[in-house]
């Protein structure tokens, strides 16, 4: 006896229970459920014949073989072979509420860990869906290989239900994307998938036929290859030396590449008795309560950082495409360190510029520098910006009004944090309080930094608690960007994730607001009737709390943390307060 699909609304015919042949059944026969003709009817076999050897089960045991341990999604008809090898393997499926969330805790995954993060759609929304994600991963360059499952390779291109052009719709972004349209490539292409995953960093998609998947495939699948580190050229090791040994006033400036190697930027920046600031992405790559810690620079850094900048002879640039040039006086001699050829001497002419991997490039560089005498005036004049932005972190610690200042909240939060902790931080104000006002002193920060991307911080911190289930994950994020996937709450909670959503509620796009009064329009469209966020996680199965008197923070903050649950901590944010000294309309 066989089984009958409708192709229209998936109702199915079983002649078993039928107690009839489908094909004794008259031409004028239709879909009981929507009315179908009987030649939109095809044989279930055909689609979900099931082999121990299948294409589905070889593709999971090759990305088990990579050292895959989540892969994060949605199960549908498109993927549920896949689905189904997953639940048979050692792999362990994360169910999110939405594939933007999958997406985004693949590409946090690969940011905080190095390795590959995978997340996996169904056919057609289900695709479309992981694409803000995704494009987090391929700008911020975090090796991610998204299963997007596809309908039937037999009804490709006549405009199936859920059919699209996966393939057109990643390619723009993608290092790698194809369709498995045989057996025989499957693991082929997803080992090809998975190394141009990891070497630019970036997005590889491998679209999956649902019939290709079910078919048999006895092939052994490949062993990984180590992945070595890049490598790099000396040429211009000797000229960056000499530059450094004759300049006097030096700013060291540590970006995402340089993000393994705290100690050698320590040793150098103690060698020269050099400023050193980072990027947003690299803070905490160094404590920034070193002596000649500046910070990140930028826009949502530090103006001592700025100052440093324009006060140098030198700038030494490692790991970062830098594309603040307006923070770069004319004639700045530049040295700069990046493995990305593409990025050297991007944005500006650079005096020397070292292709590699930085920690490579550091161990080379640091022997031929000869240490230097501080020069008193240069560090001086930092350090007088430093002491009146320390002085205003310490009156914002002291500030008990309300509604509550931001910057009041980030000074309880670094007096509650774990020095190990891992912080992932959503877009919107608080991102410019966090960055400018947090001291790091060994907390690890994440970021969608170049989509700068709302709803980021919540799947990411998902995605850290299950790589580091010991460690304090801390979710930074605003009333705006925690409602767009703030369903994914119940994920922690299913999935027994005790991570701190600290949850800026100003009832308002502020960070839109402030565009709007800087660029001279009123204020239009930006205020939510929120719910109460502290109550939707209690509703969840988790702990939740409201903060509306500053006075009260610190101890809820102290009950939250200790707290074994998924909690939020929803504080009532004065809508008004910004840090760019945008004066209210």
């Amino acid at each position: 006896m066989t089984k009958f699909r409708c192709t229209v609304c998936n109702w199915v015919y079983d002649e078993s229970k039928q107690k009839k042949k489908f094909s004794s059944l008259p031409d004028s026969y239709i879909c009981p459920v929507c009315g179908a003709p009987k030649s939109a009817f095809v044989p279930l076999s055909k689609i979900t014949q099931k082999t121990s050897t299948n294409v589905a089960d070889k593709i999971v045991k090759q990305l088990e073989a990579f050292n895959v341990k989540h892969i994060y999604g949605i199960p549908g008809e498109s993927n549920l072979p896949i689905i189904d090898a997953i639940r048979r393997s050692k792999i362990k499926f994360i169910l999110t509420r939405h594939e933007e969330t999958a997406a985004f805790m693949a590409s946090a995954h690969g940011k905080i860990t190095d390795s590959l993060g995978v997340c996996i759609s169904i056919a057609g929304p289900g695709s479309t869906n992981l694409i803000t994600g995704l494009v987090d991963a391929a700008t911020d360059r975090s090796p991610v290989l998204a299963l997007a499952g596809q309908i039937p390779e037999i009804y490709l291109g006549s405009e199936a239900f859920q059919e699209i052009d996966q393939i057109e719709l990643f390619q723009s972004f993608t290092e790698f994307a194809e369709t498995i349209s045989k057996p025989n490539q499957a693991l082929k292409l997803t080992k090809t998938a998975i190394k141009n995953a990891y070497k630019k960093p970036g997005v590889s998609v491998l679209s999956t036929p649902t019939d290709i998947l079910t078919e048999n495939l006895p092939e052994k699948i490949f062993k990984p290859e180590i992945f070595q580190n890049p490598t790099f050229s000396n040429k211009n090791i000797k000229k960056a030396a000499q530059l450094i040994n004759n300049s006097n006033k030096i700013t060291i400036l540590a970006g995402w590449g340089a993000r393994h190697s705290s100690k050698l930027l320590l040793q150098l920046s103690q060698k020269l008795k050099a400023p050193i600031a980072t990027t947003s992405r690299a803070k905490g790559v160094i404590n920034e309560t070193y002596k000649y810690s500046l910070g990140v620079l930028g826009s949502i850094g530090s103006i001592y950082a700025a100052k440093s900048i324009a006060d140098s002879d030198l700038i030494i640039i490692i790991g970062s495409g830098f594309r603040q040039a307006n923070l770069v006086p004319p004639n700045m001699k530049i040295i700069q360190i990046d493995n990305d050829s593409l990025k050297i001497g991007k944005t500006f002419n650079v005096d020397a510029g070292l292709l590699g991997d930085s920690d490579l490039i550091l161990q080379k560089l640091v022997p031929l520098i000869s240490n230097k005498q501080e020069n008193k005036k240069f560090i001086e004049n930092i350090n007088k910006y430093k002491q009146e932005h320390l002085n205003e972190i310490e009156k914002e610690s002291k500030d008990f009004s309300t509604p509550i200042n931001p910057g009041f909240v980030i000074q309880a939060l670094k007096n509650n944090i774990n020095k190990n902790a891992i912080i992932c931080v959503d877009v919107g104000d608080h991102t410019f309080w966090f960055y400018k006002k947090f001291i790091c002193e060994g907390q690890k920060t994440f970021m969608s930094a170049n989509m700068a991307s709302m709803a980021f911080s919540l799947p990411a911190s998902l995605s850290a608690q299950l790589d580091f289930p010991n460690k304090q994950v801390i979710c930074i994020t605003g009333d705006g960007g925690f409602g767009m996937l703030m369903a994914d709450f119940t994920t922690a909670v299913r999935e027994k994730l005790p991570i701190k959503v600290i949850l800026f509620n100003d009832e308002k796009l502020k960070n839109i607001k402030k565009e709007q009064i800087r660029d001279g329009y009123p204020e239009f469209g930006v205020s939510f009737p929120n719910p109460n966020f502290a109550e939707f996680a209690k509703s969840c199965g988790g702990d939740g709390y409201r903060v509306i008197n500053p006075k009260n923070l610190n101890n809820i903050l102290k009950k939250a943390f200790q707290s074994k649950k998924p909690t939020i901590v929803e504080i009532m944010i004065d809508p008004n307060k910004m840090i760019r000294g945008v004066k209210k309309v």
